[in-house]
């Protein structure tokens, strides 16, 4: 998944980003051994880096791919970007205010700073970004919703002017890669699909298609020059090839860790295990545009007949935390609530209540998310309980896609990932007009706490909109919320300054390897 938003799916969405795990099996050999990639760090050596598959191309703001933000996050930079704690700071934009009214920003941007092909970076190349992705209608178009008008009053200047106050301005321009500034010529060539140029830490020197991207450390970063001297993302599908070439040293790095075995490497003094709570969430959606979904007490149902933690223990072995609302208790943005309990009971009393004595669910599963077809296999069981008859529909995930979108569904599980700000969470997957409302959700009142949320401007007042909304879409189940996966990286310990980070971003700016 992307996003900030759903990959691929993710990023329809949203842009927005979807990860999953692959099911772990002995897989094939694979060639990793690093190739000789020209000195432009520190002689810190080349990074191998395992990712789970090719990114489909490296425009930052037309691809969706999850594996796509794993490489451009080292080789775009974005006006502002989110720290450790995910509170946004200074990159591209060394400061900024706002007017009174909260209806103008002024980004003073960096000065010296140059693209990967020497050339000086100014205000015009952020313009230019950002009106093609409104004018092109680009993935991340949605995130400029707000936004009237871009200009650049000097070469050092860009003043934005929204319609109205917009708090969460800052997450949507530095919330992700896909907002990174790019080169006007970069893009009119078509380079930028196989060799973009961007301001970040390393440039794209080679994409061997089905193989490999080697990127070369940028010594006139203006973050200071990374001490690695390149990093090599090689293409691993199977979690358990990338773990054997880990640990026989081919690779350095990978965030292909089958979930089953995080306890064992937890013990494995050869290796460093990160781990941390996301951003993400995964949820079940019923398609309210048919019966008997479009009944609140059928949906509740459901709620109640499922074991969130039987489900989160099948499909991540633990490494999550359960929740009934989409934001995780590592945000700021946290509420606590839990409407629901695992209760059969309950559970076939409103389907009494709602006069449903029978009914047949397509759940829509797909096979490059293991997890789902997994918990297809657990809700047979458990719903069936309660008069309803479950058939599995497993899919790719480009079908899967389509299948969403055309509402050929009655159930469905999926996840979002790279959400900040709490409209991230909500807005686009439960306001009436959403642009991926694909369970057919709409409240009234839960459409007025959303867009009042997005001009709150004070913080306290925010969080509790944001936490009345949540609650609403939760015991309407609109989505019927399952779990926060954690983040789960492993890495060689001859890897040091590296850290895992609850929004995924793969950060190698200030990594180096030990000889």
């Amino acid at each position: 998944m992307a996003r900030r938003g759903k990959w691929t799916a993710l990023a329809a969405a949203a842009g927005a980003l979807m990860l999953a795990l692959t099911a772990c099996s002995a897989g094939s050999g694979v060639n990793v051994n690093p190739s000789t990639v020209t000195s432009g760090g520190t002689g810190g050596g080349t990074l191998v880096a395992a990712i789970g598959g090719q990114p489909d191309q490296l425009d930052p703001a037309v691809t969706t791919s999850y594996n796509s933000f794993q490489v451009l996050e080292n080789v775009y930079d974005t006006l502002v970007e989110p720290d450790q704690n995910l509170a946004m700071q200074p990159a591209l934009a060394e400061s900024w205010t706002t007017s009174d009214d909260q209806l103008t920003w002024t980004f003073k941007l960096r000065q010296g700073v140059k693209f990967h092909d020497g050339s000086d970076f100014t205000s015009a190349d952020v313009v230019y970004s950002y009106d093609r992705i409104i004018d092109e209608k680009l993935s991340p178009s949605w995130r400029f919703s707000a936004v009237k008008s871009i200009k650049a009053p000097d070469d050092s200047t860009v003043v934005i002017t929204v319609k109205s106050p917009s708090p969460n301005l800052l997450a949507n321009l530095g919330g992700f890669k896909g907002l990174g500034i790019v080169k006007k010529s970069n893009v009119t060539s078509g380079d930028i699909k196989t060799k973009p140029i961007g301001t970040g830490p390393f440039s794209v020197e080679k994409f061997t298609a089905g193989d490999s991207i080697e990127l070369e450390a940028n010594p006139d970063y203006w973050g200071g020059a990374p001490k690695l001297d390149g990093v090599k993302f090689t293409f691993i599908p199977e979690p358990s090839t990338a773990m054997a070439a880990l640990q026989s040293g081919e690779v350095q790095w990978t965030d292909s860790v089958p979930a089953q075995e995080v306890a064992t490497l937890k013990n494995d003094n050869t290796i460093t295990l990160g781990q941390v709570g996301s951003n993400d969430y995964w949820y079940l959606a019923l398609n309210q545009a048919k019966s008997p979904w479009k009944d609140v007490r059928v949906r509740q149902a459901v709620a109640y007949a499922i074991d969130r933690d039987a489900i989160t223990q099948a499909t991540k072995y633990g490494n999550a935390t359960v929740n009934q609302l989409a934001i995780p208790k590592t945000s700021q943005w946290y509420t606590e609530y839990a409407p629901f309990t695992f209760d059969e009971a309950k559970a076939k009393s409103l389907m009494a209540e709602a006069g449903v004595t029978s009914a047949n669910m397509t759940f829509l599963a797909t096979s490059d998310y293991p997890e789902t077809v997994t918990v297809g296999q657990l809700l047979a069981d458990a719903l069936g309980k309660i008069g309803i008859t479950v058939k599995i529909k497993t899919v790719d995930f480009a079908t899967w896609l389509d299948e969403q979108g055309k509402g050929n569904f009655d159930l469905l599980m999926m996840g979002w990932l790279g959400n900040i700000d709490p409209d991230d969470f909500y807005y686009g997957q439960h306001h009436t007009d959403g642009s991926n409302n694909y369970q057919h959700y709409s409240n009234a009142e839960v459409d007025r706490l959303l867009d009042a949320g997005r001009t709150e401007t004070d913080q306290a007042a925010r969080k509790d909109l944001y936490a009345q909304a949540a609650k609403i879409i939760a015991d309407e189940c609109s989505y019927i919320y399952l779990y926060n996966p954690d983040v789960l990286q492993v890495w060689s310990t001859k890897l040091t300054g590296y850290e895992v980070r609850g929004d995924r971003a793969i950060r190698f700016r200030t990594a180096s390897l030990a000889g």
